[in-house]
């Protein structure tokens, strides 16, 4: 088994998209988003022999609370030699974190919560970190073999009728046909939107390299009709004129990823409209799931979802996801693998900031 540093995009994503689960924040393009911003990008390879059998996207942060080495819903691997694979990348990201003067490495593997996953981190020295790296409560909806009438139908009535009532209004939704032009409307909306939840948020040089990345791939395959915007497609709500929510969405691997939001406070139910769209977009695409991103945690009993905490930042945006119906998927909790003894004082403050925060 070799770990090496992978140089073919086309052998990186054609194994990503082989997987059950394809993370698009593993993929080869998000590692140019975060080159884009100054973060080198680490790109690992294993194979057994020639057969590729895993792949490691990571990237080095220079945060003043701790420099680390982020893993981003990695690494995926083909889990039948997992721990075997694991040991061999861990190795090799031990010793680029070392050389890049990291304290530790935060890991946040895109793997469904199971007593196995858990051991098998625990196995290679991991802790659990004292925040979250990324969203491991999940909201999806699979897409494969359905339509459009067995949505709706399985959509709480609130949510159907919200749509209904914004088309009855004369909102419009339309995917940009250049998504780079069309980012300040989301950038705007966006800043109301972080005022209004209190959230730390992406920059704009973030979202501006995602968007510009991502329009890069796809044009042929993935853009919805009348659109050039490769495997990012940026959605715009208006009413009378006015734009009321904004939304990007990424695509890959036949799976569609709601990945930031915006909107204005409002009685016009724009962002129900808006988000029925994507999801028709990216039914008719064929592609097998979308995904809503991250909701509030909590637990599935008896059908029913009960959160943790009701008061919880995103607990209005759980209900609004939840109502499109779908299914909920945990992830494993993030993990760190501490390397030099600074990384205590990043856990003490990190561990503050949580008890601080709430959540």
């Amino acid at each position: 088994m070799t770990v090496t540093h992978a140089t073919d995009q086309h052998e990186w994503d054609a194994f990503l998209q082989r997987q059950h689960f394809r993370p698009f924040l593993q993929s080869w393009t998000m590692g140019e988003v975060y080159r884009r911003i100054g973060q080198e990008p680490v790109r690992l390879m294993i194979k057994d022999g020639e057969t590729v059998c895993g792949v490691c996207l990571a990237h080095v942060v220079p945060a003043r609370r701790g420099r680390h080495l982020s893993v981003p819903y990695g690494p995926v691997l083909e889990m039948e030699n997992g721990k075997l694979i694991m040991e061999n990348v861990i190795k090799e990201l031990k010793r680029i974190a070392r050389d890049n003067s990291c304290s530790f490495i935060r890991m946040s593997p895109f793997w469904p919560k199971t007593q196995e996953a858990e051991q098998l981190l625990k196995d290679i020295g991991a802790k659990p970190s004292p925040l979250h790296l990324l969203a491991e409560h999940l909201w999806l909806l699979p897409l494969e073999n359905a339509t459009e009438e067995e949505l709706l139908k399985n959509m709480r009535p609130t949510t159907r009728n919200l749509i209904r009532r914004a088309e009855k209004e004369g909102v419009t939704v339309t995917a940009s046909s250049d998504p780079v032009a069309d980012l300040p409307h989301f950038l705007k909306l966006h800043e109301e939107t972080r005022k209004r939840h209190g959230f730390t948020p992406y920059t704009d040089a973030f979202f501006l390299a995602q968007v510009e990345e991502f329009a890069k791939t796809g044009l042929s395959a993935e853009a919805p009709a009348g659109a050039k915007a490769g495997n990012v497609i940026l959605y715009v709500a208006r009413y009378q004129g006015e734009v009321l929510a904004t939304s990007i969405h990424i695509t890959f691997g036949s799976e569609t990823s709601y990945h930031h939001g915006a909107s204005i406070i409002s009685k016009i139910p724009a962002s129900y409209l808006l988000q029925w769209t994507a999801i028709k977009d990216a039914l008719h695409r064929g592609d097998r799931v979308y995904n809503f991103w991250g909701i509030a945690p909590g637990t599935m009993e008896n059908g029913k979802w009960k959160m943790e905490n009701d008061d919880h930042p995103f607990a209005g945006v759980t209900l609004f996801k939840m109502g499109f119906g779908g299914e909920f998927l945990a992830l494993t909790h993030c993990v760190d693998i501490p390397l030099s003894p600074t990384y205590y004082l990043t856990r003490t403050f990190e561990t503050v900031r949580k008890w601080r925060r709430g959540f």
